[in-house]
């Protein structure tokens, strides 16, 4: 019995039945009851375990397939009319190809299975921000870890009305089959299919299917950005508020500074930092000339693994209670869960994320490295109290990162805007030994983006310079390096809670209350402008030694960005070009 009286809705899911041929059909209205009852028949068919309800109340345990760990980059597709649309950094496939072929794998893929019809919003639902999305699924892990993640329900079909602007989602576990495993995106139709996956990132389709890849092109059609950031705000001692974003490749301590708590001294000043949103934050330009942004997802789906009262407090308190664990360690002897980095103590009787039992001692990881929690982002201690803001929050600052051991320096400042789109398009991290055997590797990663561009890079670029021209008040671009290291290897920065002087750092810039030394690749701090109060065994001239700017080092940086550019070939835009020669310039001075 459909929700909605929307004739755009009810025959694509008509549609989608004929294809898929469930047993039965089930609209999730979004009530408590419903949610309920789920949760209950998953518990009852093994497919979630319900962890102590003393300890860890409205807390669940699930398991992923052996085979299906992570979002899988090599079977996501972009499926639009020409390769060029897509780009160098996305794999494509002709649309009609993708049609043919995945329809074949989904024919017949519910036969003895129920069908879920998940309206779910971006966004808070009445926001102008908003997006809504429609996920058909057969499985009820999907439906309860979007119930966290989005904003699901008769409320939003409400929103809908009558309207054909909604997003198609397509999920079907099928036989979980890794060879027929895809992910696909067809941007220019509104449509994301996803099949033989059930883990997070391929089926939960409001994340980066939807919030990135379908919404960045969304976005540069319709004059918004859609972007992979974290919005933080900054509470200074007399009540002002400053919000920034910041955009990091992945082991780059995204989540931690989203909800950074500020060194003592600084509390006891009266600072206080809180989180908008710890992914992904959604742009517009608003009435009064400057950039506002929301984050248009309603939890965290967060990495487990290092999450600890010590390196993210917030994290962890935020997934006490309502949360979904996927893929750690089911300690047995209290029915809760652990994981490596939680603490040191791990659980005598446990069995590990396989199921298997696990002993500690034998050396082997008990949680899988890429395990994940699924929480409510209204329970974290230090959430925004704008985090439901229908206008988003004003940006102050755009903060770009990366993880270079000698290369960039701890914290610079562009020149201007579209210098600053440049120092996004140059982002990098060098690969650590955990990623992939090889240290030291330069991979490029573009505002954080190359995963999640549903459309060609060179063209985002472009929309980045035009979007600059249109922003009557542009937020100020900077770029941190949080991952300096010394002759030994040590990092030299201290990190965490201390990454708060950086911040404060940016927001006088910002407020024009510090000057900066000009460099050929930017505005770098004087070191007397970075708060040291406080902070131990570390002083003026440690903090110099990793403010240095080395133009060897650059230059050898530019030539690996020029093989970057030269994938795009004459897409790229001219803007872009100018930027890297005259950086080239610079330095050769």
């Amino acid at each position: 019995m459909s929700l909605t009286t929307n004739k755009a809705v009810n025959q694509w899911v008509d549609e989608m039945i004929a294809l898929t041929k469930p047993d039965q059909i089930v609209w999730i209205d979004g009530s408590e009851a419903q949610l309920d009852a789920l949760r209950a028949e998953a518990v009852a068919t093994g497919e979630m375990i319900k962890l102590n309800e003393e300890k860890l109340p409205g807390c669940y345990l699930h398991r992923t397939a052996v085979n299906d760990v992570a979002r899988v980059e090599h079977r996501t597709f972009i499926c639009t009319p020409t390769k060029e649309e897509a780009g160098p950094t996305n794999n494509w496939m002709d649309p009609a190809e993708a049609y043919d072929m995945l329809g074949k794998l989904y024919d017949g893929s519910y036969k003895g299975r129920t069908m879920y019809v998940l309206p779910f919003s971006m966004g808070v639902p009445t926001s102008p921000f908003a997006k809504v999305g429609i996920e058909l699924t057969d499985s009820i892990y999907v439906v309860l870890n979007m119930a966290i993640m989005t904003r699901i329900g008769q409320k939003v079909l409400d929103v809908l009305g009558d309207s054909e602007d909604f997003v198609h989602g397509l999920h079907a576990r099928a036989e979980l089959d890794e060879e027929k495993r895809y992910i696909v995106q067809f941007p220019q139709d509104n449509t994301i299919w996803s099949i033989n996956s059930g883990y997070g990132g391929n089926v939960l389709l409001g994340k980066k299917c939807f919030a990135l890849r379908i919404a960045s092109y969304q976005a540069k059609k319709e004059g918004w950005m859609a972007e992979h950031m974290l919005i933080l705000g900054i509470k200074k001692p007399n009540g002002e508020k400053f919000y920034v974003t910041a955009a990091f490749p992945s082991a780059c301590g995204k989540t931690n500074l989203a909800m950074l708590i500020p060194p003592e001294g600084y509390r006891k000043n009266g600072y206080e930092v809180e989180c908008v949103g710890d992914d992904i934050a959604w742009l517009r330009i608003g009435q009064d000339g400057r950039l506002w942004a929301v984050n248009p997802e309603a939890g965290f789906f967060g990495v487990a693994p290092g999450t600890n009262m010590k390196s993210n407090p917030n994290a962890l308190l935020t997934c006490q209670k309502n949360t979904i664990f996927t893929n750690v360690v089911h300690n047995l002897a209290d029915n809760t869960v652990w994981w490596e980095g939680l603490d040191k103590n791990p659980p005598a009787e446990a069995l590990n994320w396989k199921g298997e039992p696990w002993d500690a001692s034998k050396g082997e990881k008990g949680a899988h490295p890429n395990s994940r929690f699924t929480a409510p982002a209204a329970q974290c201690p230090c959430i925004s109290d704008q985090f439901e803001a229908d206008q988003g929050v004003p940006i102050s600052a755009i903060i770009f990162g990366g993880r270079r051991a000698k290369t960039a320096p701890l914290v610079y400042q562009s020149f201007d805007w579209n210098h600053g789109v440049f120092v996004g398009s140059a982002m990098a991290s060098e690969t650590t030994a955990a990623a992939t055997g090889a240290v030291g590797v330069v991979r490029r990663d573009p505002m954080a983006m190359k995963p999640f561009c549903g459309y060609n890079m060179a063209d985002y670029f472009g929309h980045w310079v035009e979007m600059g021209g249109k922003i009557g008040k542009q937020p100020k671009i900077f770029h941190t390096n949080w991952f300096r290291q010394d002759d030994e290897g040590h990092f030299v920065w201290p990190g965490f809670g201390d990454n708060m002087r950086v911040l404060e750092w940016i927001i006088n810039r910002c407020e024009d209350k510090v000057g900066a030394q000009e460099t050929a690749i930017g505005y770098v701090p004087n070191a007397e402008d970075i708060n040291l109060d406080g902070i131990k065994d570390f002083d003026i001239e440690t903090l110099k030694s990793i403010l240095t700017v080395d133009p060897e080092l650059w230059m050898e940086d530019v030539k690996g960005l020029e093989e970057f550019y030269a994938d795009f070939g004459d897409r790229m835009p001219a803007e872009m070009t100018k930027q890297l020669n005259a950086l080239k310039d610079r330095l050769s001075k």
